[in-house]
């Protein structure tokens, strides 16, 4: 693991990591409702951010995970990885060990959080290496039908994008293309006596359905291992 295990994670200011995450996320932007921030240091400087929060939607993603008596959680008994962003100079394999760092940390400091969810989206991005590295479990592949792209490069979702654009200053334009891709949604049970409500997927599940993709770019898990690419 080499250098990765220098790494030092801690909560940092929300202005600080709020920046980062502009500069090293693929979308420039961060979510407003993220309230828990942690970050990466490696020799004193900050080399990537995880930002947890609240879910956009409770009501869609609260049954996803019941509690050992059958119920539901509570709303704030679980958490949303909503953004995460590293830049190029940490080593190999540090954000999933990062990602198990920032878990420890919440489970030590907030024990009520019972479970975690994020999304990776193969359109823009990735199909979730690193949290399959991590320990999440796949539980569903979407294909992405709201993603557009103008032609002046901005790219948007359609839906909250028509509030996005606006924000940007951005105006309709006549050429739009809409880029093909997957969201995968990712769930990590901090408390294992809870389960999962939803069929866990087996990671071939990507290959399958074409969702593959590594910075940026269309590739097969398969195609990865042959290629000895990390996973």
């Amino acid at each position: 693991m080499g250098r990765a295990k220098e790494i030092i994670v801690k909560v940092i200011p929300a202005k600080i990591a709020n920046e980062f995450v502009k500069k090293h996320h693929y979308s420039k932007n961060y979510v407003r409702n993220s309230k828990l921030h942690f970050g990466a240091f490696l020799d004193n400087k900050l080399h990537g951010v995880m930002s947890y929060g609240s879910p956009m939607s409770k009501n869609r993603v609260l049954p996803l995970v019941k509690t050992k008596d059958n119920k539901l959680c509570k709303w704030n008994e679980m958490l949303e990885l909503n953004r995460m962003a590293f830049d190029e100079i940490l080593p190999r394999n540090s954000e999933s060990r990062c990602i198990a760092i920032s878990i420890k940390l919440i489970k030590k400091n907030a024990p009520h959080i019972k479970w975690i969810l994020s999304y990776s989206d193969s359109t823009q991005c990735g199909d979730g290496t690193i949290y399959r590295a991590s320990g999440f479990n796949l539980t569903a592949i979407k294909k992405n039908t709201g993603i557009f792209k103008d032609n002046k490069g901005n790219v948007y979702a359609k839906g909250y994008g028509e509030y996005y654009r606006i924000a940007k200053g951005l105006v309709k334009r006549e050429k739009e293309e809409r880029l093909e891709g997957f969201q995968l949604r990712y769930i990590y049970l901090i408390d294992k006596t809870c389960k999962i409500t939803v069929p866990i997927l087996p990671f071939s599940k990507i290959d399958e359905m074409g969702a593959g993709m590594y910075k940026g770019k269309k590739i097969t898990l398969e195609e990865r291992k042959k290629k000895n690419v990390s996973l």
